[in-house]
């Protein structure tokens, strides 16, 4: 499928509709402008359960640190009125997920985060430190404890206005985004069970950090494995019509083609990360790591690859798996090769209703004066929970959370001034997209 251009965007925004609603010619009504002066009002409470939450430890493997987390927030969500439970992981071998509640006579509208970050115990990264008036440094800061406040501080600005009380919301809150537990089914049932029904989907993730994109595309990951055999012989014989070529020039080979006849496909990309190939190998999947035992003098008997795959539809990835086997079918003579697929997170497509979505963002984001916000590329967008409920929800919406920059690593850094510029257009979008329905 074609990626939406900016341009296509553009048009989206300058009609200003989205089915049911129409903009107000940049102009906030009474109730929006009181979200927006409740967002300024309560912005150091906001700092303050940012701080909080980012100096409590939650490894995704901190299980104990994960339930923390989401204590806080749970009782936050109580304090407005929610019903929250605690979904217990063990089933799937992580802490578990939040889920809160607000029922309500409007469509179902499902709000997307997660407690746990890439930051372990064992991690040198562990507190919340400011480095100046703006910015701000810990672990999960923006991805994606921040996104989580502005989340809650944009139902707690509904709440004060009192529209809260005819919306019909459901939070989950994942403790494993970053690495989920397993079986993946299980792993994701809670969020994809709060998904049946639901009209709308809105990620707070950080996306690529920038204010001025949000993201209506994600792309998928799948895992795929090449193993293959050849005839083990003296090296002097190799190549010979009855040694063939061995197992690694095979495994050359099958890569090569899958470079060949698929490496020019937008939004397609995929990875050989790890090989091992000799007269015996041990390849330990979990740890991604490998030994093979081999001479230079004798042609290779076995050879595995590993790598990853990511594709921007369900489409797309089932003309690449079709394109792979069919190279893999042709093995060179006295060598056999076979390919696995494992799915991981799933393609979000760049739906119509998605970008009505957007459009709509966009304009109570430049109604608040936070400025326009456009597609970013769905290349420079990772994995994330929200592609879950792709198959259960039409218009999605993810990236609305905190910007900053660095994620992932020891220097991730919160831009502070965009928090209650995030919570303004997230509480103004949540009340027009509730008038929408």
């Amino acid at each position: 499928m074609r990626f939406l251009s900016a341009l296509m965007v553009g048009c989206l925004v300058a009609g200003g509709a989205i089915d049911g609603w129409q903009g107000a010619g940049g102009a906030l009504n009474a109730d929006e402008a009181k979200l927006v002066a409740f967002v300024d009002a309560n912005n150091d409470a906001a700092l303050k359960l940012l701080e909080q939450v980012v100096n409590i430890n939650s490894g995704t493997q901190n299980f104990a640190g994960v339930r923390e987390v989401g204590k806080v927030f749970q009782q936050e969500f109580d304090a407005l009125g929610f019903k929250t439970q605690w979904v217990d992981g063990t089933p799937f071998k992580r802490a578990g997920h939040l889920v809160a509640e607000h029922p309500g006579p409007g469509p179902k509208v499902l709000l997307i985060g997660h407690l746990d970050t890439v930051f372990e115990p064992n991690s040198p990264f562990q507190k919340f430190e400011r480095v100046d008036a703006r910015y701000a440094k810990g672990p999960g800061i923006v991805d994606m404890k921040g996104g989580n406040v502005v989340l809650l501080q944009a139902l707690k600005a509904l709440h004060s206005i009192g529209a809260l009380k005819t919306m019909n919301i459901v939070v989950v809150l994942t403790g494993d985004e970053e690495d989920a537990g397993e079986p993946l089914a299980l792993a994701r049932e809670a969020l994809v069970g709060a998904a049946k029904g639901a009209a709308a989907a809105i990620g707070f993730e950080n996306g690529p950090g920038k204010p001025e994109t949000a993201v209506v595309s994600r792309r998928g990951t799948t895992t795929w494995t090449l193993r293959v055999k050849g005839q083990a012989a003296h090296s002097s014989q190799i190549f010979r019509s009855d040694i063939g070529s061995g197992a690694i020039f095979e495994a050359a080979r099958v890569l090569n083609a899958f470079r060949e006849t698929l490496s020019t496909e937008r939004h397609l990309t995929f990875n050989p990360g790890t090989i091992v190939g000799g007269t015996t190998i041990e390849h330990d999947p979990v740890q991604t790591r490998g030994t093979a035992f081999g001479k230079t003098n004798v042609i290779a008997e076995t050879a595995l690859v590993q790598g990853d795959m990511r594709t921007l539809s369900p489409e797309q990835l089932a003309g690449a798996k079709k394109a792979m086997e069919a190279i893999v079918k042709t093995s060179l003579p006295h060598t056999q090769s076979t390919i696995t697929f494992e799915d991981g997170y799933p393609p979000l497509a760049p739906t119509e209703g998605n970008r009505k979505l957007l459009a709509l963002y966009d304009k109570a984001s430049q109604d608040v004066g936070a400025g326009a916000v456009t597609a970013v590329d769905p290349d420079r967008a990772g994995a994330a929970d929200v592609s879950f409920v792709a198959g259960e929800v039409k218009m999605i919406l993810d990236g609305i959370g905190q910007m900053g920059s660095n994620d992932h690593t020891v220097n991730e850094t919160a831009d502070l001034q965009t928090l209650p510029s995030q919570t303004k257009r997230a509480a103004v979008f949540l009340l027009r997209l509730a008038k929408s329905f």
